[in-house]
């Protein structure tokens, strides 16, 4: 349920149901999902989520992959975070965790205009048991951080009593860590101190803790229990997410950003300044760990809590208002501002790998525009008329329509070749030279399904000598492009906001998104037709004739006319593939030159087949009604990516 997706099509949907509904809707459907044989995977390529080695960084002995973790109260079960360990996280928080469980009837609200759930109880979970099991099947393998807490109104001895079950039986789960939620039922500083200076002691050695505080925890008061602390028995801070509501409830949303930097400063004035972003090169967390789990809605948000001195953020309500994608688009921030003041290396040669690409590229869009010429003007080339045995005179003698039904396939296989060639040539200059992954994922994954289609031409017995040779010339030029070009980090500034531009731009990614797996569900049915039966029935009325009649005429005139189908429907799939891709993963905004090559890329495919069909007087409505829609998308998908590729992202400096 990627970001394009989910804006569009099912936060609208979900967002009609009582929230409770929702949330169980949402979360077993992702964890079904990840539970299906290659249900991870699924999740991971619609939103390529694999975050950069950059980001990683350790706390003690723990690993974060990412500095953003998942909020435990999301999914008080852990129904979705084997699905939700794929979306970019670092790390999990599993809880609040009570000995027993706390459970309310009541409905949670969902206050959408102000970006805010309203939860009925503070610490609503299953409980100790169910907790245990979870945490001992997480079914991922990111750090699980517990945040542990005394039965609702348990003090003192009571309370610690709890707190040492619940370390001990949860760190025998399989707990990496714990957050240590006291401070909300203790009265003073006096009291909390007490009891924090004797939980270290009941903790299994190697379990970094981690002290909760709540938003709504007094700074002065938060200021003299951390001047107090001993904190070398503590890895760190969690600062929570949630306001008092009404009723004994908690808010969590947009508006606990502020009471959140409110909480950090207020801690930095006790640890001293600090920001993840000054340890660029390090990744080692020193000291005392920052987390903060208030309001991050956009990766801005998230941006503004790390420079106010967070190490860490947790995401909640930010997921359900603005989407799965998250977790992506504030790792891509934090990326940007702990590498902006790195120099840039030097660009690679020419020859080293992406320029074999581009030279593959004016490869194909020569290639294209060689292939329209003939198939406008002689159709056939000297081989296929000896293949054939016939002249076209001969051929047109057959029937009135055969030679233009035969261009009409071999035209819409050439603008095919130069949208492939346009794209593989803007994908390599702007992408692969400068190392990005998706750009390498998309030219691999084309680029195999293209070759490989070649072997579509064999399945009727015709062998094709200049396919062959343009196979043969432009495959060393692939597999040189492909060659030593390790991963690079994206450079430039990334969107940070969830504003109108980028509310569009979902609408246009969801357009060729859907453009791009219908190409490639076209190109597959082509090929496979192409591969068997050859005509569907609209080919034959147009031409008015059956199969049985062209092969008494011919009996080579089939296989030439299937040579072409499945040639052009294994071309189409490595188009739509490029496309696809670079659809899901590539988009970025202000990145003017892929708004200009979903353009002039998808022109020559559009032109050439509606411009051959009118053409030649093939206008079948339900035969062209998949191009209509294709082009609807299209089309769509432009004007709705214009504002957000065309205009750089704004970046709100310190």
């Amino acid at each position: 349920m990627p970001d394009w997706s989910y804006k569009t099509i099912f936060r609208p949907l979900l967002f009609r149901l009582p929230s409770r509904l929702a949330r169980e809707l949402t979360l077993r459907a992702m964890g079904r999902l990840s539970r299906l044989p290659g249900g991870a995977f699924v999740i991971r390529t619609l939103g390529h989520m694999e975050p950069s080695p950059l980001l990683e960084s350790r706390v003690t002995a723990l690993t974060f992959p990412t500095p953003v973790g998942l909020s435990g109260s999301l999914d008080p079960e852990g129904t979705a975070h084997k699905a939700m360990s794929q979306f970019g996280f670092g790390f999990m928080e599993v809880g609040p965790v009570t000995v027993s469980s706390v459970r309310s009837g009541q409905p949670i609200v969902r206050e959408a205009a102000a970006e805010s759930i309203v939860y009925p109880a503070y610490a609503e979970n299953p409980g100790l048991k169910t907790a245990a099991r979870r945490i001992a099947k997480p079914g991922h393998t990111l750090p699980q951080l517990v945040r542990i807490a005394p039965m609702p109104g348990t003090r003192g001895e009571r309370a610690l009593e709890e707190l040492r079950l619940l370390l001990a039986r949860l760190a025998e789960a399989g707990a990496a860590g714990f957050y240590i939620d006291v401070l909300r039922d203790c009265e003073g500083t006096e009291e909390a101190l007490a009891l924090l200076e004797r939980i270290p002691g009941a903790a299994e050695a190697g379990r970094p803790l981690f002290l909760y505080v709540p938003l709504d925890y007094p700074n002065e008061q938060l200021e003299r229990l951390l001047e107090r602390l001993d904190r070398s028995a503590w890895a760190g801070i969690v600062v929570g997410e949630a306001l008092p509501a009404a009723g004994g409830g908690v808010r969590i949303g947009k508006a606990c950003k502020a009471a959140a930097l409110e909480k950090l400063r207020a801690i930095r004035r006790v640890l001293g300044p600090g920001s993840s972003f000054d340890r660029l090169g390090s990744r080692d967390v020193n000291g005392f760990a920052v987390k903060a789990a208030g309001g991050v809605h956009e990766p801005q948000d998230a941006v503004d809590l790390m420079r106010a001195g967070a190490d860490y953020v947790l995401l909640h309500s930010g997921l359900v208002y603005a989407g799965p994608g998250l977790p992506k688009r504030v790792n891509e921030a934090v990326l940007y501002e702990k590498i902006r003041g790195e120099p840039e290396p030097l660009p690679p040669s020419f020859w080293k790998h992406w320029g074999w690409m581009c030279l593959l590229g004016l490869g194909m869009i020569f290639g294209g525009i060689l292939a329209w010429l003939v198939a406008t003007t002689t159709v056939l080339l000297p081989y296929d008329e000896a293949y054939l045995g016939m002249d076209l005179e001969e051929l047109s003698r057959i029937n009135a329509n055969l030679l233009h039904f035969m261009s009409h396939d071999r035209i819409t296989l050439a603008g095919t070749m130069i949208s492939i060639g346009i794209l593989y040539y803007q994908i390599a200059a702007n992408g692969l030279q400068h190392g990005l992954h998706w750009s390498k994922t998309a030219l691999a994954v084309s680029g195999v399904v293209g070759f490989s289609s070649f072997f579509l031409y064999l399945g009727y017995g015709y062998f094709d000598p200049l396919h062959a040779i343009a196979a043969a010339a432009l495959l060393p030029m692939f597999v040189l492009s492909m060659r030593n070009n390790p991963d690079r980090p994206y450079r430039k500034p990334v969107n940070r906001r969830n504003d109108r531009v980028w509310r569009l731009a979902m609408w246009g990614q969801l357009c060729f998104v859907v453009l791009g797996f219908a190409l490639a569900a076209g190109g597959i049915t082509i090929a496979v037709v192409g591969m068997t039966q050859v005509f569907v029935p609209e080919d034959l009325a147009f031409m008015q004739v059956t199969p049985a009649e062209l092969e008494a005429a011919n009996p080579h005139l089939i296989p030439l006319i299937a040579h072409d189908r499945a040639g052009f429907g294994g071309a189409l799939l490595s188009d739509a593939l490029a496309l696809l891709i670079m659809a899901l993963w590539g988009l970025q905004q202000g990145e003017r030159w892929q708004w200009k090559t979903l353009l002039v890329g998808g022109a020559p495919g559009f032109i050439a087949g509606f411009g051959v069909h009118l053409g030649i007087g093939y206008t079948d409505f339900w035969h062209l009604l998949p191009a209509l829609f294709a082009l609807a998308l299209y089309v769509a998908g432009l004007i709705l990516l214009y504002p957000y590729l065309m205009r750089s992202p704004q970046t709100q400096d310190a």
